[in-house]
């Protein structure tokens, strides 16, 4: 993966496969620091613990269509080059919730990329399911909802190109004010 938020948009698409109808991301930003915390959290099916213990093996899938689930490894392998870790913590018919941490000065350490690409492309693909993006550095935050948003809506619908653009646009400028309007 070339960006963290890649990562964000492959773990989303597996809780939606999850049968997941809300996943919330939450990004925390330590500038002093010099790391971020990632947390994926689903409603999805959840994983009892024989699969639990076998997430970070790319050779174990519970899927059909292919035998190799590279998501989870590969998002462990991008916080721990640079020497941060994951933790993952799931119960069956409860979903699933990852914790990263990212260490941002380590020369390993992928950029953020485009959070407001990732979620328009999983609003417009996937308007039944809830998003929420929370995303914080020190006294800053910005939060968009999908369920909010569909409020607003009324009978518009979220996936429209034109929501779906807002949308983009509007999380994009959220994430200049964090770091300060840049």
């Amino acid at each position: 993966m070339e960006d963290i938020s890649l990562h964000l948009l492959d773990l989303a698409q597996n809780s939606i496969a999850a049968g997941a109808t809300l996943v919330e991301f939450y990004i925390r930003e330590l500038l002093k620091e010099g790391c971020m915390w990632l947390k994926i959290r689903d409603n999805g099916k959840g994983m009892d613990e024989h699969q639990l213990n076998q997430v970070s093996d790319p050779f174990y899938t519970t899927r059909t269509s292919r035998k190799v689930g590279l998501g989870i490894p590969l998002f462990r392998a991008s916080a721990e080059a640079t020497g941060g870790s994951l933790q993952v913590m799931s119960r069956k018919h409860e979903g699933t919730t990852l914790l990263a941490l990212f260490y941002t000065r380590h020369i390993d350490c992928l950029p953020l990329g485009r959070p407001e690409e990732t979620l328009a492309t999983l609003i417009f693909l996937n308007p039944e399911v809830n998003f929420v993006y929370n995303h914080e550095t020190p006294g800053r935050q910005f939060r968009f909802d999908t369920r909010e948003a569909r409020e607003i809506l009324g009978k518009v619908n979220i996936a429209d190109p034109i929501v779906v653009d807002w949308i983009r646009e509007y999380i994009r400028n959220g994430i200049e004010e964090l770091n300060g309007g840049a």
